[in-house]
């Protein structure tokens, strides 16, 4: 797909993985339709940079930790060529902590909202010219790690539905998924646990929210991959 002119939906674009993603496909042309749920001056810093680069921006507010809002949310995007579901939720569950909230808020925003996204907006794809879906999957997605059981499920649910769609959605419309390995931490993260992840990656070092943004970029440009996982993680699944 030849970006230059076309619509992309980017959630959770107002910073971090998300913003990196958006300033990318806005720098190959691309308006940008910025989703964000509370950081609205984080979303207008991001939204003016973006104009700065000579392409539309929108800004759309949605909680997609709630079915109506994010149908709201697809309603309010109307036609978009590109989908990219970066909008996520990380937390810890442990095993010994009871309750189901956590659960729920996890599965709702990283693998519900993105179902109800590309059912709306790939069903108006498919029914128009076509177009893209790209997930912002996890590599724990694929090798889950300890204490984040619902996170690593939701992951894990989010890189299925990515080949289901590719399946339902096509011929015209693909969908594939970026599977991001230590890209950027949270901001309580310890910097020893920071220099013990960069060890057991085989790159020995972290990466950056750039590399993830490459990636979806690419997946979108390339007309002939579907269906597929593309692992950004500098060879940390390795161990």
């Amino acid at each position: 797909m030849e970006l230059r002119g076309k619509t992309a939906l980017v959630t959770g674009a107002a910073k971090r993985v998300g913003r990196e993603i958006a300033l990318a496909f806005a720098r190959q042309g691309a308006a940008i339709a910025l989703h964000y749920r509370s950081s609205s001056a984080e979303a207008e810093r991001t939204a003016a940079e973006i104009r700065a680069l000579g392409v539309g921006c929108r800004l759309l507010r949605a909680d997609l930790d709630k079915t109506d809002e994010t149908l709201r949310l697809a309603a309010e995007a109307g036609n978009v060529d590109i989908l990219v579901n970066s909008a996520s939720l990380f937390f810890k569950t442990p095993m010994d902590e009871p309750g189901e909230s956590g659960w729920d808020a996890l599965l709702n925003a990283n693998l519900k909202a993105p179902y109800l996204l590309s059912r709306e907006l790939g069903n108006r794809m498919r029914a128009g010219a076509g177009g893209v879906i790209v997930n912002i999957a996890d590599w724990s997605g694929l090798k889950p790690y300890a204490d984040y059981s619902a996170y690593c499920a939701s992951k894990a649910g989010l890189i299925a539905l990515t080949k289901s769609l590719a399946r339902d959605l096509g011929p015209s419309v693909r969908a594939n998924a970026v599977a991001p390995g230590p890209v950027l931490a949270p901001g309580d993260f310890p910097e020893k646990e920071k220099e013990a992840v960069a060890k057991k990656t085989a790159l020995g070092r972290w990466g950056s929210p750039a590399d993830v943004a490459h990636a979806a970029v690419f997946l979108a440009e390339s007309d002939f991959i579907n269906g597929t996982v593309l692992v950004v993680d500098g060879g940390r699944s390795l161990y």
